[in-house]
């Protein structure tokens, strides 16, 4: 089963909204990733390549994800919450409901690494817990779907337009901090995870 490990990256933290919309490619990416491992395992048993890829995407999950929560519930939403406009109020509301999400997938991501880390260390998961997996994996992919959409075509694009540079800024270096420990490693590609593809994120 061919699985594309690493995804592409451009954006760098001088623009950390346009880095934020990479984390949703990677987010989109190592889910499709997991799920096609499971698709691709029908007897419950991994091949080098399916464990290889089941790996990284869930130390991705584990590692990686998390920073991103953080980018936008700690870095980006409360500077949100500093502007006066109208247009941002109302916009507020919605994030609210995106720290939901943030929580309930929370709990989902925990299922699936359980399972994935099972699996990792038994070579083979049974039909019920495979099928349990492969469900989280379909509701964390349907509550990212609507998720993803309403930040990168509305919450993102009011940011551009109402935060401040020196806020985008900040917000730049904020994320830019969460991640030291991989740009410590950024000039020994053999130290850095798999899925970071010898860049910051």
């Amino acid at each position: 089963m061919p699985v594309q490990i690493g995804a592409p990256h451009q954006a760098n933290f001088d623009q950390p909204l346009d880095l934020l919309q990479d984390c949703h490619r990677r987010i989109e990416h190592f889910l499709a990733v997991l799920t096609r491992v499971v698709d691709a395992s029908p007897d419950g048993r991994l091949t080098d390549e399916t464990r290889r890829a089941l790996l990284i995407a869930l130390r991705y999950f584990k590692e990686a994800a998390p920073r991103h929560t953080l980018d936008e519930e700690e870095s980006l939403f409360p500077r949100l919450r500093q502007c006066a406009s109208d247009e941002v109020h109302d916009a507020l509301a919605r994030v609210e409901g995106l720290q939901a999400d943030h929580l309930r997938a929370e709990v989902w991501h925990n299922d699936v690494d359980a399972l994935g880390q099972q699996w990792l260390a038994a070579g083979q998961l049974a039909p019920e817990p495979r099928a349990t997996l492969r469900q989280r994996l379909t509701d964390l992919t349907e509550l990212y779907k609507g998720h993803i959409h309403l930040e990168d075509t509305a919450i993102f694009p009011l940011a551009r337009k109402s935060l401040a540079p020196d806020q985008v800024t900040a917000i730049g270096q904020e994320m830019k901090a969460r991640r030291a420990d991989i740009l410590q490693h950024a000039g020994d590609p053999s130290k850095l995870p798999a899925y970071a593809g010898g860049t910051q994120l």
